[in-house]
């Protein structure tokens, strides 16, 4: 049993795709800053979240109960990402919209937990938004896209 055990740790831990894998392969973006000019832009949080790929506490930002009409924009760079009408509360503690704008947000694999899940990114500075799940509205995508409220800005429709 002993054998058994060390022999499926071995291959778990060996299949696992580390994240010293993706460095090699560097992604080019229209908005690039040096990481001084992020930090200068950003307050901690949002530089935690969109330049280091961290997650905000759940029930953290005031963006989860915002319930006006507006779009949704990247911190980093002001791209548009969400539309309010697509917004729906998952009641997991973190904005949650049912699909992105077209074209400005980009899809990845993250395995930092040991599984696949497809980790959202701003397609046009690279900031790490969130992840994407299939355990949405039914009778919409299907999808929730779970996003760092640290990582948007609210623009109110005029």
């Amino acid at each position: 049993m002993k054998k058994i055990l060390f022999i499926f740790t071995t291959l778990l831990i060996f299949n696992c795709k580390g994240e010293s894998q993706n460095k090699n392969s560097k992604e080019t973006f229209k908005v690039t800053k040096t990481e001084a000019e992020w930090k200068a832009q950003l307050t901690d949080m949002e530089f935690y979240v969109l330049r280091q790929a961290g997650t905000e506490r759940a029930f953290s930002s005031e963006l989860n109960k915002n319930k006006e009409e507006g779009t949704y924009v990247c911190k980093g760079c002001n791209t548009p990402l969400f539309e309010s009408q697509h917004k729906f509360n998952s009641g997991t503690g973190w904005p949650s919209f049912d699909r992105e704008i077209k074209g400005n947000v980009a899809f990845s694999t993250d395995y930092k937990i040991g599984y696949a899940r497809t980790e959202e990114h701003c397609a046009v500075c690279g900031g790490h938004l969130g992840h994407v799940f299939n355990d949405g509205p039914r009778d919409t995508t299907g999808k929730r896209h779970c996003i760092n409220g640290a990582a948007l800005k609210f623009i109110p429709k005029e």
